[in-house]
């Protein structure tokens, strides 16, 4: 029996197990399959912790709660288990436990779950339209970079004590998920939210349809890059995108109350703590050791500064990171995936707390998205934290800044799509392709015919190559054509089998890694020229585009399949 078809005898769809119970009038959990209704209620999820009652997503009660199925919180039924609206069964059911074994970046910066399967979710979800700051394909070949923004902005019933009071939402928890282009692993780096940096200009839709362009701001706080001066989610991939080089494809943003209703809705997310904690500002109040926490107690938990570490924004990213891991054990553990109650709650909590962009706008862009990420096991799933120092222009530093060396290596790493879990190999393979690819003769810099194009993010980038080459390297027959069609995250050399020795010679002087080689199947006529296209990983005329990834040392990370007790 294969993971699609676990607990469900007879191949029974999830929505014919809810059944109407005349008695009550709700529907309810059907699980013997005979055709007899049954009254008795699912499962209250037990949790530790100091209060005595759980939170309720959008104020219900867990008796009422518990007494029907997730559909649109009012007791109706699911879509599904309606007449006359029955959906395909085998793609959904399947696409709905890959859907369940990565709903954890849902919440607090969640990314990538609880995708429905049913067409009336699409009325849960909010999209916005960040125009060209993100992709328009749902998951296309190659690396996928996802931006999961958690806000600090107050809506939900009992979240006056957060945040803000005035806020209209800034990037309060951020994390960049990169998937490999295989899908085999990921690594969700976390951004500060006191990190200093430059906001570039972005472009953002009106209510009337118009776009406006907000002027960048310099030396700022990241988080201002959502919120402030009416800036959209695009405005905060732009200014990941400055930061690191890489293209965010799509984004994903939840508030405080997705924390409460997503937490509550997979029955408690289990959480360890070294000491006891008590926190009079953020009123969490948990036992040393294990503890399985809900609702308010997993937003207290989440929002808690000043009872960790040394009481910074960065110790609450640790304690936030190992949060979403174990959540995300919990998505991929049998209690979940063979309960369709809990996934339909999952569902459909998860779809109400959700605003994503146009580029994933609805349940089938969703799930096809759901269903690449769900290959990912977790074991290969790293959190990092963007390695940043004390911001030196302050005399009693409460902000931070990039920290060049070891953030450069972060990003290198990512862009060349090297995994934090399986760095020693992708780097012997790196070498190994380097030696095998480069080997053999080389032309002489004047022999050189190339055309340069900027595919990157840097004004006159290929203008400043061309005047490099011809001028310092001798390659007097490099052409400048400009802008590339489209933008590209790495630099490519396209050549033909016979201008081998031209490419190894150029690849010599750029400092171009075997990967960016790329031969055509036919052979050049007269002086065509081969063609260099700069992409963002491109630092300007000189710099080496990139080499063998290598891990920087001593950075903050955490791995999703290992259970560790916040201190």
């Amino acid at each position: 029996m294969d993971a699609h078809s676990r607990g469900r005898a007879d191949e029974i769809d999830p929505a014919d197990q809810w059944v109407l119970n005349p008695r009550t009038g709700n529907y309810e959990l059907r699980l013997n399959h005979s055709g007899r209704e049954s009254s008795a209620p699912s499962r209250t999820p037990v949790r530790s912790g100091s209060r005595g009652e759980s939170a309720s997503p959008r104020g219900e009660v867990p008796a009422q709660r518990s007494h029907r199925p997730a559909g649109d919180g009012r007791g109706q039924e699911p879509p599904a288990s309606r007449p006359g609206r029955r959906q395909p069964k085998s793609r959904r059911r399947k696409a709905l436990l890959w859907t369940g074994g990565v709903m954890a970046f849902v919440v607090v910066a969640g990314s990538a779950g609880a995708y429905a399967l049913y067409q009336k979710l699409n009325g849960n979800l909010d999209t916005v339209d960040v125009g060209d700051a993100g992709s328009k394909s749902v998951a296309a070949d190659g690396p996928l970079n996802i931006l999961i923004i958690g806000t600090d902005k107050r809506t939900g019933e009992g979240n006056e004590g957060y945040g803000d009071k005035g806020s209209t939402g800034h990037a309060d928890t951020n994390i960049l998920f990169h998937v490999s282009a295989d899908r085999t692993n990921a690594t969700a780096m976390s951004i500060p939210r006191d990190l200093i940096t430059d906001i570039p200009d972005c472009t953002t839709k009106q209510a009337d349809g118009s776009r406006k362009v907000i002027a960048g701001t310099r030396n700022v706080r990241f988080n201002v890059s959502l919120g402030q001066e009416g800036r959209d989610p695009g405005c905060t991939m732009r200014t990941v995108k400055k930061i690191t080089g890489l293209s965010v494809d799509h984004f994903m943003m939840v508030d405080f109350n997705a924390v409460k209703t997503l937490s509550t809705a997979v029955g408690g997310v289990k959480v360890c703590l070294d000491k006891a904690v008590k926190d009079p500002d953020s009123h969490l109040d948990l036992p040393a050791g294990e503890s399985t926490v809900e609702g308010e107690d997993a937003l207290a938990f989440v929002r808690t500064r000043h009872s960790f570490g040394n009481q910074s924004d960065l110790d609450r990213i640790k304690v936030q990171q190992q949060f979403i891991g174990s959540m995300i054990r919990q998505m991929k553990s049998d209690d979940t995936l063979t309960d369709p109650g809990k996934l339909f709650k999952l569902a459909d909590a998860a779809t109400k707390a959700l605003t994503v962009d146009s580029g994933i706008g609805s349940i089938k862009k969703l799930t096809s998205l759901a269903q690449e990420l769900g290959k990912i096991d977790t074991k290969n799933i790293t959190f990092v934290t963007l390695p940043v120092k004390d911001n030196p222009a302050e005399p009693t530093p409460v902000t931070v800044v990039v920290e060049p060396q070891k953030a450069g290596q972060l990003f290198a790493m990512m862009r060349s799509d090297t995994s934090l879990t399986e760095v020693k190999k992708k780097e012997q393979a790196a070498r190994t392709e380097q030696a095998a690819v480069l080997e053999g003769s080389r032309a002489e810099a004047a022999d050189i015919h190339v055309d340069v194009l900027n595919g990157g993010d840097i004004s006159g980038a290929a203008s400043a190559t061309v005047e490099w080459l011809q001028s310092e390297q001798g390659v007097a027959q490099a052409t400048n054509k400009a802008n590339a069609p489209a933008k590209i995250d790495r630099t490519t050399l396209a050549y033909a089998p016979n201008q081998t020795d031209q490419a190894r010679a150029l690849a010599d002087i750029m400092g171009l890694p075997a990967t960016a080689l790329k031969q055509g199947a036919s052979d050049a006529e007269g002086l065509q020229a081969m063609v260099l296209t700069l992409g963002a990983d491109f630092d300007g005329a000189g710099v080496p585009v990139t080499g063998p990834a290598k891990a920087p040392e001593d950075i903050q990370r955490a791995d999703a399949d290992k259970a560790v007790c916040a201190k």
